[in-house]
């Protein structure tokens, strides 16, 4: 027979977690829940995909639906009220100068503001990726997110003071005496005017570094796709290291580019708050989108208005889908 368990054995052997009960009839229900499902994965996908589709499908394209069909009625001039009846009337109403004038000054404002941010993130992406340490690397990253973690109204009105005529941009232009160069480009028609502030030129100098985010991270992630091997090979067949750039790297990263420029293009078209912050009473759409619906309540104009940028960023994706754009996303 074996001695007993001295009472120090019993106090230092381990105390063993035991689990608690459960409830037969919890358990038996869960087993036959998940049985039936495993059973049936046609059901499993619908419950995963079913709310999101139901909101997009039905909350999201049901709001654009309804936005097209809006565009193909009409504004009775004597009334002020909605004519629901269909027309192309609206529609061609966009074609008067003056909201052609609208549709060209947003595209170009647009298009420009792509070329900037595409030319000033593709040399740091460029270093982020292939130069920078682990550490810099870190801290680069957390540069280019820290602006994106404050208001977006807070950013723009900081740089409405700062492009002020009296903010630090024309102080320091002052000390440098370069007044007279300042001036002469406010007085330059279509993109000067009474100060940076109110002028096409401020206008895009924050809609650059509002969205310079949105193109640096596709980039660097694009290039980060391309092998070294691909650079050594360029390397061992005797091309400089410019020659692979252009030939090896810019290639293969472009549809980053690509893909960056869907965010900074569609986001410039559809902004209001930065125009109507810093510009002056030349309008973009997103503007007119807002004077229309909101002060004239003339609906059926505001959604013509809103479907010219859908009908250019459908053109646009195509394009960048043949791209490859996708794959950099």
């Amino acid at each position: 027979m074996g001695s007993a368990a001295s009472p120090e054995t019993r106090l230092n052997r381990p105390i063993q977690d035991e689990p608690l009960p459960r409830s037969p009839r919890r358990s038996s229900l869960l087993q036959r829940f998940s049985t039936y499902l495993y059973l049936r994965p046609w059901l499993v996908l619908v419950l995963l995909l079913g709310p999101p589709l139901f909101w997009m499908g039905l909350i999201y394209m049901g709001s654009l639906a309804t936005l097209l069909v809006n565009s193909f009625f009409s504004l009775d001039d004597f009334t002020g009220l909605v004519v629901r009846r269909f027309t192309l009337e609206t529609y061609r109403s966009l074609f008067s100068q003056a909201n052609l004038d609208i549709v060209l000054r947003t595209s170009g404002m647009a298009a420009a503001v792509t070329l900037a941010t595409s030319l000033l993130a593709f040399p740091l992406a460029y270093y982020i990726t292939r130069f920078a340490s682990p550490r810099m690397k870190g801290f680069l990253y957390l540069a280019v997110l820290l602006p994106l973690w404050s208001s977006y109204l807070v950013r723009v009105y900081a740089w409405k003071l700062i492009l002020a005529k009296e903010g630090i941009l024309s102080w320091l232009v002052g000390q440098a005496h370069l007044d007279g160069l300042l001036n002469a480009l406010l007085r330059i028609p279509g993109i000067g005017g009474p100060s940076l502030s109110l002028s096409a030129i401020g206008i895009f100098i924050v809609f650059v570094y509002v969205w310079l985010p949105y193109m640096i991270l596709p980039i660097q992630a694009s290039l980060e796709r391309v092998p070294r091997s691909y650079l050594e090979a360029s390397g061992d067949l005797g091309a400089r290291p410019l020659q692979t750039f252009l030939h090896v790297t810019l290639p293969l990263a472009f549809p980053g580019v690509v893909a960056g420029s869907i965010f900074t293009f569609s986001l410039t078209l559809g902004d209001f708050i930065v125009p109507a912050s810093l510009g002056n009473s030349s309008f973009f759409i997103g503007q007119a989108v807002l004077s229309h619906q909101g002060t004239s309540g003339n609906i059926p104009l505001a959604a013509a208005f809103t479907a010219i940028p859908m009908a250019i960023m459908i053109l646009y994706l195509v394009g960048a889908k043949r791209l490859g754009a996708f794959d950099a996303l």
